[in-house]
């Protein structure tokens, strides 16, 4: 069963029973570096691709913060270039994604969706940001997971396969050169797998 099937209760009311600490958007800020760090020693480059997930309450106010996430991030399109749509997946879970080349871009594009979303009083209905990398040399797409209900990252690498496996070799390098840099979940139990459900990637 992935994540998709149980993504309430895992990234949800399961990870917030167990939160270590209080999740920060501000955390998102370390990718920031990290992507640096990842290009540099392990040949890893962003693909250009992150979203959030949240989950959705039917509230006018809700509506209204999600309005507000798409009317400015549609306002800055021109300056940054970053291309977004916000979609609902089969579950029921939404998501804002994001497409440019510059890592940078997409961080603050997601650090401004998850600070909005808190800042009106939904930050509870936060639950992962994503962001996906590749290797030249490999066939297979790394993520970096953030769990706003662990306020930690952890390393995702599904099988390129398309079988619900995880490419545990990768996702141990990843956590062996990040882990300082950035906060790392430090219970595997909490690397929940978030598996793409027909697409590449887990928005899909």
């Amino acid at each position: 069963m992935g994540l998709l099937d149980t993504l309430r209760e895992a990234l949800g009311m399961r990870a917030e029973a167990d939160a270590t600490r209080r999740a920060n958007p501000d955390d998102l800020f370390g990718m920031s570096t990290a992507y640096v760090t990842m290009e540099a020693n392990l040949d890893y480059r962003s693909t250009g691709d992150a979203a959030l997930c949240f989950s959705g309450v039917d509230s006018t106010e809700f509506t209204a913060a999600v309005r507000a996430i798409e009317e400015i991030l549609a306002a800055g399109a021109e300056e940054t270039g970053t291309a977004f749509d916000v979609q609902t997946d089969g579950k029921g879970y939404e998501w804002v994604v994001l497409h440019d080349d510059d890592p940078e871009d997409l961080v603050t594009s997601i650090h401004f969706a998850a600070d909005e979303l808190s800042e009106r009083g939904f930050g509870s209905r936060l639950l992962a940001a994503v962001f996906a990398f590749e290797r030249p040399d490999e066939d297979y797409t790394a993520y970096w997971l953030y769990s706003f209900r662990r306020g930690a990252y952890y390393p995702f690498v599904p099988d390129p396969s398309g079988r619900k496996e995880r490419v545990e070799r990768a996702e141990f390098k990843l956590e062996t050169v990040l882990d300082g840099e950035l906060a790392v979940e430090p219970e595997k139990e909490y690397w929940y797998p978030l598996w793409p459900d027909g697409g590449r990637h887990p928005w899909e």
